[in-house]
């Protein structure tokens, strides 16, 4: 079953990291990639782009609206996801808590609706 792993954290902490800290959790990030792709189990995932230069659409009464950044307010902001194809929603919540991002943010575990 394929499971998506949303990552979210506080842009602003990541921001106020150290070069070293900085290199060293994308180092970490090469390696839980690499770990992913060495099971089988990665289908896709992204590192994106901070939420400044996101945008929200929505449409309301036949009107559209874009509104500049994340539509919701939060502490967190999502910076990227992995799609994995797992046995069972076990193995998903194992690769979670195995993402660098869990020790200090949220690692969000969705299963995926065929089409």
């Amino acid at each position: 079953m394929k499971y998506l792993l949303s990552i979210y954290a506080s842009e602003a902490e990541e921001d106020a990291m150290s070069p070293e800290a900085t290199g060293q959790l994308m180092q970490a990030y090469g390696a839980y990639t690499e770990a992913l792709v060495k099971a089988g189990v990665l289908q896709g995932g992204e590192r994106l782009r901070p939420s400044t230069d996101a945008a929200s659409v929505r449409v309301r009464n036949g009107k559209t609206e874009v509104l500049n950044g994340p539509y919701a307010e939060t502490r967190e902001q999502l910076g990227g996801y992995y799609v994995i194809d797992v046995p069972d929603l076990d193995a998903a919540l194992s690769w979670a808590a195995r993402c660098p991002t869990s020790s200090y943010g949220t690692i969000e575990v969705r299963p995926i609706w065929e089409m």
